[in-house]
């Protein structure tokens, strides 16, 4: 699609980690080596964890890689959105190269030093951002299951974050930790319960 156009040097940017209440979100920018484009990307969540896993190390292998993560204090500082395109922008930032063109997952591009587009459900139509999606996502699960041996308590590990009937009951019984979301209303709900 990009490359179409005359750009040579196309970023794919997408990331994980929007919905949950707890973790950062992640984001991913990935030019591919046209000459060495895995076999088998697609949306991450199309994918087993398996696959993802594989194409994630070959992708690392293969492809100019960059990610941005915004922690828990950013999201609530800047809310969600605002927190996500700057994950992106840093994304794109860590590239050892700089593209000509970036393709952003969704509806919105993020501020970036070079042109954009937007491309609603692009991992499923984009080599490119399918890559960024594996890379995102795979970034953040690992960083779950870090948290997770750090707080036991809370399943990190099993549901990533989400609000899950078992996350919520965690949190009602524990509270939130200092990697729940304060911005998210069930943790605010759990924090003014904690606070009685």
């Amino acid at each position: 699609m990009a490359l179409d156009a005359g750009a040579h040097l196309v970023a794919g940017v997408d990331e994980a980690g929007r919905g949950p209440l707890a973790g950062p979100v992640v984001a991913a920018a990935v030019i591919l080596n046209p000459d060495h484009i895995p076999d088998g990307l697609n949306d991450s969540k199309k994918l087993s964890e398996p696959a993802r896993n594989a194409l994630f190390a070959e992708i690392l292998a293969t492809a100019d890689v960059g990610v941005g993560v915004a922690d828990v204090a950013r999201i609530d500082e800047m809310n969600i959105l605002w927190a996500t395109m700057w994950a992106m922008t840093q994304a794109v930032g860590d590239l050892e190269r700089k593209p000509d063109r970036a393709l952003i997952d969704g509806n919105r591009c993020p501020k970036l030093d070079c042109p954009a587009d937007a491309v609603v459900k692009g991992d499923a139509t984009s080599v490119s951002i399918a890559a960024a999606s594996i890379v995102a996502k795979v970034t953040r699960d690992r960083i779950m299951a870090s948290l997770d041996l750090q707080l036991p308590d809370y399943g990190f590990a099993r549901h990533k974050g989400y609000g899950t009937a078992f996350h919520l009951e965690m949190l009602k019984i524990h509270g939130p930790s200092p990697h729940h979301r304060s911005s998210f209303a069930p943790v605010r709900k759990a924090l003014s319960a904690t606070a009685r």
